[in-house]
Protein backbone atom coordinates (compact mmCIF):
# COMPACT_ATOMS: atom_id res chain seq x y z
CA UNK A 1 0.00 0.00 0.00
CA UNK A 2 2.82 2.41 0.89
CA UNK A 3 4.78 1.54 -2.27
CA UNK A 4 1.96 1.45 -4.81
CA UNK A 5 -0.69 3.67 -3.26
CA UNK A 6 -4.43 3.44 -2.83
CA UNK A 7 -4.95 2.69 -6.51
CA UNK A 8 -3.35 -0.71 -5.93
CA UNK A 9 -5.69 -1.32 -3.01
CA UNK A 10 -8.66 -0.52 -5.24
CA UNK A 11 -7.32 -2.77 -7.98
CA UNK A 12 -7.14 -5.68 -5.53
CA UNK A 13 -10.57 -4.93 -4.08
CA UNK A 14 -12.18 -4.87 -7.54
CA UNK A 15 -10.46 -8.15 -8.40
CA UNK A 16 -11.62 -9.75 -5.15
CA UNK A 17 -15.26 -8.75 -5.62
CA UNK A 18 -15.26 -9.95 -9.24
CA UNK A 19 -13.97 -13.30 -7.99
CA UNK A 20 -16.81 -13.46 -5.44
CA UNK A 21 -19.32 -12.98 -8.24
CA UNK A 22 -17.78 -15.87 -10.19
CA UNK A 23 -17.83 -18.09 -7.10
CA UNK A 24 -21.46 -17.27 -6.35
CA UNK A 25 -22.49 -18.03 -9.93
CA UNK A 26 -20.75 -21.41 -9.70
CA UNK A 27 -22.38 -22.05 -6.34
CA UNK A 28 -25.83 -21.23 -7.68
CA UNK A 29 -25.30 -23.57 -10.62
CA UNK A 30 -24.43 -26.33 -8.13
CA UNK A 31 -27.26 -25.51 -5.70
CA UNK A 32 -24.99 -24.14 -2.96
CA UNK A 33 -26.82 -21.18 -1.47
CA UNK A 34 -24.80 -20.54 1.69
CA UNK A 35 -21.42 -18.82 1.43
CA UNK A 36 -18.84 -17.29 3.72
CA UNK A 37 -17.17 -14.24 2.20
CA UNK A 38 -13.50 -13.55 2.81
CA UNK A 39 -12.65 -10.89 5.37
CA UNK A 40 -9.91 -9.64 3.03
CA UNK A 41 -12.11 -8.36 0.22
CA UNK A 42 -11.03 -4.77 0.87
CA UNK A 43 -7.33 -4.81 1.85
CA UNK A 44 -6.49 -2.67 4.90
CA UNK A 45 -10.16 -1.69 5.23
CA UNK A 46 -10.01 -1.07 8.99
CA UNK A 47 -6.36 0.07 9.11
CA UNK A 48 -5.72 3.66 10.28
CA UNK A 49 -3.69 4.28 7.12
CA UNK A 50 -6.73 3.68 4.89
CA UNK A 51 -7.76 6.99 3.29
CA UNK A 52 -10.04 5.61 0.55
CA UNK A 53 -13.79 5.70 1.14
CA UNK A 54 -14.23 2.36 -0.58
CA UNK A 55 -17.87 2.03 0.49
CA UNK A 56 -18.70 5.14 -1.60
CA UNK A 57 -16.66 4.20 -4.68
CA UNK A 58 -18.91 3.74 -7.74
CA UNK A 59 -16.89 0.80 -9.08
CA UNK A 60 -17.07 -1.01 -5.74
CA UNK A 61 -20.77 -0.27 -5.35
CA UNK A 62 -21.49 -1.62 -8.84
CA UNK A 63 -19.89 -4.92 -7.84
CA UNK A 64 -21.51 -5.15 -4.42
CA UNK A 65 -24.86 -4.35 -6.07
CA UNK A 66 -24.30 -7.26 -8.46
CA UNK A 67 -23.58 -9.55 -5.50
CA UNK A 68 -26.71 -8.28 -3.77
CA UNK A 69 -28.74 -8.95 -6.90
CA UNK A 70 -27.52 -12.56 -6.96
CA UNK A 71 -28.33 -12.80 -3.27
CA UNK A 72 -31.86 -11.54 -3.80
CA UNK A 73 -32.54 -13.56 -6.95
CA UNK A 74 -31.42 -16.87 -5.45
CA UNK A 75 -32.12 -16.37 -1.74
CA UNK A 76 -28.45 -16.72 -0.82
CA UNK A 77 -27.25 -16.54 2.77
CA UNK A 78 -23.96 -14.65 2.97
CA UNK A 79 -21.82 -14.36 6.08
CA UNK A 80 -18.53 -12.91 7.25
CA UNK A 81 -16.25 -14.15 10.01
CA UNK A 82 -13.82 -11.52 11.37
CA UNK A 83 -10.37 -12.99 11.98
CA UNK A 84 -8.71 -14.25 15.13
CA UNK A 85 -7.35 -10.83 16.08
CA UNK A 86 -10.84 -9.39 16.39
CA UNK A 87 -11.14 -9.81 20.16
CA UNK A 88 -13.91 -7.88 21.84
CA UNK A 89 -12.96 -8.87 25.39
CA UNK A 90 -9.25 -8.05 25.31
CA UNK A 91 -7.95 -6.25 28.42
CA UNK A 92 -6.00 -3.98 26.05
CA UNK A 93 -7.96 -0.91 25.04
CA UNK A 94 -6.23 -0.59 21.65
CA UNK A 95 -7.06 -4.19 20.75
CA UNK A 96 -10.72 -3.57 21.53
CA UNK A 97 -10.66 -0.34 19.52
CA UNK A 98 -9.10 -2.14 16.55
CA UNK A 99 -11.64 -4.95 16.91
CA UNK A 100 -14.58 -2.57 16.79
CA UNK A 101 -13.12 -0.96 13.65
CA UNK A 102 -12.87 -4.42 12.10
CA UNK A 103 -16.47 -5.22 13.05
CA UNK A 104 -17.57 -1.92 11.49
CA UNK A 105 -15.85 -2.85 8.22
CA UNK A 106 -17.50 -6.27 8.18
CA UNK A 107 -20.92 -4.77 8.91
CA UNK A 108 -20.53 -2.29 6.06
CA UNK A 109 -19.58 -5.05 3.62
CA UNK A 110 -22.46 -7.24 4.79
CA UNK A 111 -24.92 -4.40 4.32
CA UNK A 112 -23.67 -3.62 0.80
CA UNK A 113 -23.91 -7.23 -0.41
CA UNK A 114 -27.10 -8.09 1.45
CA UNK A 115 -25.38 -10.42 3.89
CA UNK A 116 -26.93 -11.64 7.10
CA UNK A 117 -24.41 -12.92 9.64
CA UNK A 118 -21.16 -11.78 11.23
CA UNK A 119 -19.66 -14.52 13.39
CA UNK A 120 -17.44 -13.78 16.39
CA UNK A 121 -15.80 -16.00 19.00
CA UNK A 122 -15.86 -15.10 22.68
CA UNK A 123 -12.16 -14.25 22.72
CA UNK A 124 -9.58 -15.10 25.37
CA UNK A 125 -9.90 -16.04 29.02
CA UNK A 126 -6.87 -13.99 30.11
CA UNK A 127 -6.50 -15.96 33.33
CA UNK A 128 -10.03 -15.15 34.55
CA UNK A 129 -12.81 -16.27 32.22
CA UNK A 130 -15.56 -14.79 34.39
CA UNK A 131 -13.97 -11.34 34.19
CA UNK A 132 -13.25 -11.79 30.48
CA UNK A 133 -16.90 -12.66 29.84
CA UNK A 134 -18.01 -9.59 31.77
CA UNK A 135 -15.71 -7.48 29.57
CA UNK A 136 -17.24 -9.03 26.46
CA UNK A 137 -20.74 -8.16 27.66
CA UNK A 138 -19.76 -4.59 28.53
CA UNK A 139 -18.00 -3.97 25.21
CA UNK A 140 -20.83 -5.61 23.28
CA UNK A 141 -23.36 -3.24 24.84
CA UNK A 142 -21.36 -0.27 23.55
CA UNK A 143 -21.34 -1.49 19.93
CA UNK A 144 -23.36 0.41 17.32
CA UNK A 145 -26.81 -1.08 16.81
CA UNK A 146 -26.12 -1.95 13.18
CA UNK A 147 -23.29 -4.26 14.28
CA UNK A 148 -25.41 -5.89 16.99
CA UNK A 149 -28.10 -6.66 14.41
CA UNK A 150 -25.80 -9.01 12.47
CA UNK A 151 -23.38 -10.23 15.16
CA UNK A 152 -23.63 -13.89 16.28
CA UNK A 153 -21.43 -15.54 18.92
CA UNK A 154 -19.80 -18.91 18.21
CA UNK A 155 -18.44 -21.48 20.66
CA UNK A 156 -14.79 -22.37 20.03
CA UNK A 157 -12.63 -25.47 20.35
CA UNK A 158 -10.36 -24.27 23.18
CA UNK A 159 -11.81 -21.61 25.50
CA UNK A 160 -15.48 -20.67 25.18
CA UNK A 161 -17.78 -23.67 25.39
CA UNK A 162 -21.37 -23.75 24.20
CA UNK A 163 -22.52 -23.12 27.78
CA UNK A 164 -20.21 -20.10 27.99
CA UNK A 165 -21.69 -18.74 24.78
CA UNK A 166 -25.23 -19.38 25.98
CA UNK A 167 -24.36 -17.29 29.04
CA UNK A 168 -23.02 -14.49 26.81
CA UNK A 169 -26.11 -14.67 24.60
CA UNK A 170 -28.44 -14.38 27.56
CA UNK A 171 -26.59 -11.27 28.75
CA UNK A 172 -26.25 -9.58 25.35
CA UNK A 173 -29.17 -10.80 23.26
CA UNK A 174 -26.81 -11.96 20.50
CA UNK A 175 -27.87 -15.13 18.67
CA UNK A 176 -25.65 -18.21 18.92
CA UNK A 177 -23.85 -19.76 15.96
CA UNK A 178 -23.43 -23.33 17.26
CA UNK A 179 -20.42 -25.34 16.06
CA UNK A 180 -20.95 -29.06 16.68
CA UNK A 181 -17.29 -29.97 16.14
CA UNK A 182 -16.07 -27.26 18.52
CA UNK A 183 -18.54 -28.63 21.06
CA UNK A 184 -17.04 -32.10 20.74
CA UNK A 185 -13.56 -30.66 21.26
CA UNK A 186 -14.46 -28.32 24.12
CA UNK A 187 -17.36 -28.90 26.52
CA UNK A 188 -18.20 -29.34 30.15
CA UNK A 189 -18.62 -32.91 31.36
CA UNK A 190 -22.25 -32.33 32.30
CA UNK A 191 -23.17 -30.48 29.08
CA UNK A 192 -26.22 -32.02 27.40
CA UNK A 193 -26.43 -31.43 23.66
CA UNK A 194 -30.23 -31.50 23.55
CA UNK A 195 -30.51 -28.72 26.12
CA UNK A 196 -27.77 -26.72 24.42
CA UNK A 197 -29.54 -26.90 21.07
CA UNK A 198 -32.79 -25.79 22.69
CA UNK A 199 -30.99 -22.69 24.00
CA UNK A 200 -29.32 -22.09 20.65
CA UNK A 201 -32.62 -22.12 18.77
CA UNK A 202 -34.23 -19.91 21.43
CA UNK A 203 -31.46 -17.31 20.98
CA UNK A 204 -32.50 -16.53 17.39
CA UNK A 205 -35.23 -14.00 16.59
CA UNK A 206 -38.42 -15.27 15.00
CA UNK A 207 -38.16 -15.51 11.24
CA UNK A 208 -34.39 -16.04 11.10
CA UNK A 209 -33.13 -19.58 10.53
CA UNK A 210 -30.27 -20.38 12.93
CA UNK A 211 -26.80 -20.60 11.40
CA UNK A 212 -24.64 -23.54 12.50
CA UNK A 213 -21.27 -25.06 11.65
CA UNK A 214 -20.16 -28.62 11.13
CA UNK A 215 -16.76 -30.17 10.55
CA UNK A 216 -15.11 -33.52 11.18
CA UNK A 217 -11.90 -34.08 13.10
CA UNK A 218 -8.91 -35.13 11.01
CA UNK A 219 -7.84 -38.07 13.19
CA UNK A 220 -10.66 -38.40 15.72
CA UNK A 221 -14.04 -36.92 16.57
CA UNK A 222 -12.46 -34.48 19.05
CA UNK A 223 -9.41 -33.61 16.94
CA UNK A 224 -9.53 -29.80 16.46
CA UNK A 225 -7.83 -30.14 13.04
CA UNK A 226 -10.38 -30.32 10.23
CA UNK A 227 -10.84 -33.35 8.00
CA UNK A 228 -10.83 -32.96 4.21
CA UNK A 229 -14.52 -33.84 4.16
CA UNK A 230 -17.54 -34.06 6.47
CA UNK A 231 -17.83 -37.66 7.63
CA UNK A 232 -21.28 -39.09 7.05
CA UNK A 233 -21.54 -40.34 10.63
CA UNK A 234 -20.91 -36.81 11.92
CA UNK A 235 -23.49 -35.27 9.62
CA UNK A 236 -26.16 -37.87 10.36
CA UNK A 237 -25.50 -37.48 14.11
CA UNK A 238 -26.04 -33.73 13.86
CA UNK A 239 -29.23 -34.13 11.84
CA UNK A 240 -30.54 -36.57 14.44
CA UNK A 241 -29.88 -34.07 17.23
CA UNK A 242 -31.55 -31.25 15.29
CA UNK A 243 -34.66 -33.44 15.36
CA UNK A 244 -36.29 -31.94 12.29
CA UNK A 245 -35.69 -28.32 13.27
CA UNK A 246 -34.60 -26.05 10.44
CA UNK A 247 -31.03 -24.76 10.40
CA UNK A 248 -28.58 -23.48 7.81
CA UNK A 249 -25.46 -25.59 8.24
CA UNK A 250 -22.10 -24.35 6.99
CA UNK A 251 -19.52 -27.03 6.18
CA UNK A 252 -15.96 -26.30 7.29
CA UNK A 253 -13.70 -28.80 5.54
CA UNK A 254 -10.34 -28.65 3.81
CA UNK A 255 -11.85 -29.65 0.45
CA UNK A 256 -14.43 -26.85 0.71
CA UNK A 257 -17.04 -27.12 -2.06
CA UNK A 258 -16.04 -30.71 -2.81
CA UNK A 259 -17.09 -31.63 0.72
CA UNK A 260 -20.48 -29.98 0.13
CA UNK A 261 -20.97 -31.83 -3.18
CA UNK A 262 -20.34 -35.13 -1.39
CA UNK A 263 -23.02 -34.32 1.16
CA UNK A 264 -25.43 -33.32 -1.60
CA UNK A 265 -24.90 -36.72 -3.18
CA UNK A 266 -25.40 -38.53 0.13
CA UNK A 267 -28.42 -36.41 1.15
CA UNK A 268 -30.22 -35.36 -2.07
CA UNK A 269 -33.33 -34.41 -0.10
CA UNK A 270 -31.39 -31.63 1.68
CA UNK A 271 -29.81 -29.98 -1.37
Amino acid sequence: MEKEGLQKVKELAVHNLKEVIQVLRWNIEHRIFFFRLSSELIPFASHPIMAWDWEKDEDILALTDEIKHLRDAHDLRLSLHPGQYTVLNSPKEQVVKNSIAELAYHETMLRLVGGQDMILHGGGAYGDKREAKARFVQNYKELPEEIKEVLRIENDDKTYTALDVIDLAEKTGAPICFDIHHHRCNHEEDAHLEGILNSVFASWPDGIIPKMHISSGRQAANDPAHHNYILEEDFSFFLEKLDGREADIMCEAKMKEQAVLRLQEAYPELS
